[in-house]
């Protein structure tokens, strides 16, 4: 591709001129890469110990809005052109090279040890070689709140977010440099504009309330295209023009804060002043990523309006308070920032960033799934030594262009010590493994995971409230009888008649029996559907689904409550996707004020920052109503014999499912428990 440049441009400048953009290196912005990249590792072993640690993301995101564009203005400065070729091959040997090591690592991997996993890896993999993996999540639903897959590649959407910026935003700043770059900070402020823009767009799209699994359940929570749901939380998450803003920002500082130009002005001298509003964005920083969540922030399963309604924005103003500290080369924040450990796990963060998730996944199996402190260190230090290794063999030899050169040099000594039959024998080894990692990538059957495979056959032994199935149960006799008019009477505007028939006294025409009540009635969550078959079989009426919530459960019982059809004996096992208030339980308890026994489960959130909570809610409010048992299932659960749970430490197999089911019958026929 030839060197393009502005048709109008003005001779290339003066070389002070053109040192006014110069891009230093400026190790400051290298610290800044170690603490998102940290806080983001952070948050992808167990969300709990950093609920808003993917923050660092955002943090990214504005790093390489300015510092892409500030390349561009400098380069545009020194030459009068952008050769956007250049920039391009460079960009894909820093990038490419790596990711491609990952990949064929990975595949080898799964074609040995994870081979029902191939078929979901092969689109997975055809997203990340193309740089489109944040689209392909959305349209298969396969973003960060969803689980229980063995998804070693979903953490590259940031990738291909970053990737798709640096493909269209050199042909934007061509454009917009065909005036000349001395003006081109007359053009931040529309760049900031398009960033608030995008902010305004996506709180307006954002959907405030429940996020359940099945998008019947909660329709708003999706968009429909052509017969196929769109989760609105993953798709404002993981989409390029919703996630634009912190790369608009930084884009837009570029423009207005050029490290030379800055130290040859008055801001020389503000080093203090730049230091006090780094501070501010750290501290701005530290609180979301402590207080802001994503999806399950208030225990409804919702997602997070914190976040949504303006929340990249604000991580993105931070992050510029940051920049223009770290950019001044007296300030004490990039002193900080630029010690030895910094700038190591700084400009290796894109290793990091790259081999921490499939490390994690192979230690954990599933996605959903939280690491253990050991484990995490274990995969930190698998981390450090694959990234060291990339960086040094891989990554800096190809971005200088030494790769040859240097492999050649490692032939000769190895031919030199006479370990050739070693080099031939790996070779040959590597190539064998490739070929059939690929083979078995072609050929590998589309299947869906264990866990989602046994809830989609539960779901079959269940029905809802809310959507009126359950009144076709076959246990359900009917109850008495209501009226029912099938043609309503036209009314028009001032409340009166305007049928041409007179309004008769009497408009009941027929009748129609409400449902009685179910006997036995269970109402949960996944955990409760992977034992659906069997609660069924127990002659319970079994109203349970996937993600659900707490308050959602108590949308069904309002539901039974309002159509007289509070069963005599009620199940309820929530509380795996969320906190439970008090006000919640309250609200519940009233509602089953008059059922005569009620059965509360307790939870298995494996490493969970709530579950504690809520079963000793559960405990309390037994103890104070004399209708309501609690079954414990927290610690029957490790008693169950033979494999009886899932590798997630939560959802049933059909063991499990009937011990479970075999617990609760137990509790319930025991009279003595509702004395």
């Amino acid at each position: 591709m030839p060197v393009i440049s502005a048709p109008d441009a003005a001779p290339a400048p003066r070389r002070r001129d053109a040192n006014i953009s110069k891009v230093p290196y400026l190790p400051g912005l290298d610290g800044m890469r170690a603490v998102a990249v940290v806080a983001v590792m952070i948050y992808h072993a167990n969300s709990s110990w950093l609920k808003g640690g993917f923050i660092g993301v955002e943090v990214f995101f504005v790093i390489s809005g300015y510092l892409i564009t500030l390349l561009l203005i400098a380069e545009h400065e020194k030459t009068g052109a952008v050769n956007m070729k250049n920039f391009w091959v460079r960009r894909f040997r820093r990038l490419l090279p790596a990711l491609f090591v990952m990949l064929l690592l990975l595949s080898i991997w799964t074609a040995i040890f994870e081979r029902d996993a191939l078929g979901q890896l092969r689109g997975d993999l055809f997203g990340g070689v193309f740089y489109i993996s944040n689209w392909y999540q959305i349209f298969i639903g396969a973003g960060y709140s969803a689980s229980n897959d063995f998804a070693p590649l979903r953490h590259l959407w940031s990738l291909a977010v970053e990737e798709q910026f640096y493909f269209v935003w050199p042909i934007v700043m061509v454009a917009l440099l065909r005036k000349g770059s001395r003006r081109i900070a007359d053009l931040s402020v529309w760049l900031f504009g398009a960033a608030v823009f995008v902010t305004v767009v996506v709180a307006l799209l954002y959907h405030r309330g429940p996020i359940d699994a099945d998008p019947s359940n909660t329709p708003a929570a999706y968009w429909e295209i052509r017969g196929r749901f769109i989760s609105k939380g993953d798709a404002l998450y993981l989409s390029t023009l919703s996630r634009s803003s912190g790369l608009l920002l930084g884009a837009a500082f570029a423009m207005v804060w050029r490290p030379v130009a800055m130290m040859r002005g008055p801001l020389q001298n503000k080093a203090h002043a730049l230091d006090a509003l780094a501070v501010v964005g750290f501290a701005i920083l530290a609180l979301m990523s402590w207080k802001v969540g994503f999806i399950d922030t208030f225990g409804d399963n919702s997602a997070d309006p914190w976040l949504f309604r303006g929340g990249f924005f604000v991580a993105g103003i931070a992050t510029l308070l940051i920049i223009a500290a770290v950019t001044h080369r007296d300030s004490l924040t990039a002193r900080a920032l630029s010690g030895p450990t910094m700038l190591w796990i700084g400009t290796r963060s894109y290793g990091l960033y790259l081999y921490h998730w499939p490390i994690y996944q192979i230690v954990r199996n599933t996605a959903g799934t939280k690491l253990k402190f050991h484990e995490w260190v274990l995969c930190m230090v698998a981390t450090a030594i694959i990234t060291e290794i990339s960086y040094r063999y891989i990554e800096t030899p190809i971005r200088k262009g030494q790769f040859a050169a240097m492999w050649q040099r490692r032939g000769q000594r190895s031919r030199r010590s006479q370990n050739r039959g070693a080099v031939l024998g790996g070779a040959f080894v590597g190539a064998a493994l490739t070929i059939f990692a690929g083979a078995s990538l072609a050929t590998a059957e589309l299947k869906q995971n264990e866990v989602d495979e046994s809830l989609k056959q539960s779901a079959a032994a269940t029905c809802s409230v809310l959507l009126g199935t359950c009144d076709d149960e076959p246990e359900a006799a009917a109850g008495p009888e209501i009226a029912s008019n099938p043609e309503p009477v036209p009314i028009a505007s001032d409340g009166s008649n305007t049928s041409a028939e007179p309004v008769q006294e009497t408009t009941v025409e027929t009748t129609v029996p409400l449902p009685a009540a179910p006997q036995k009635f269970a109402i949960g969550d996944s955990v409760m559907l992977g034992a659906a078959d069997e609660l069924k079989a127990a002659g319970f009426t079994v109203d349970a689904g996937e993600s659900r919530a707490f308050v959602r459960g108590i949308d069904v019982v309002q539901a039974l409550s309002d159509r007289s059809q509070l069963p005599q004996e009620l199940v309820i096992h929530l509380g795996t996707n969320g906190a439970i208030s008090n006000d919640q339980m309250d609200m519940m308890m009233r509602l089953v004020a008059n059922v005569p026994k009620v059965l509360l489960i307790q939870n298995v959130v494996p490493d969970g920052s709530y579950d504690e909570d809520n079963n000793l809610l559960m405990i309390n409010v037994a103890s104070s109503l004399p209708n309501v048992e609690v079954l414990y299932w927290d610690g029957l659960a490790q008693q169950c014999q033979g494999d009886c749970i899932y590798q997630d430490g939560i959802h049933l197999k059909s063991t499990g499912a009937a011990y479970y089911t075999a617990l609760i019958e137990t509790v319930l026929a025991d009279g003595s428990l509702f004395s």
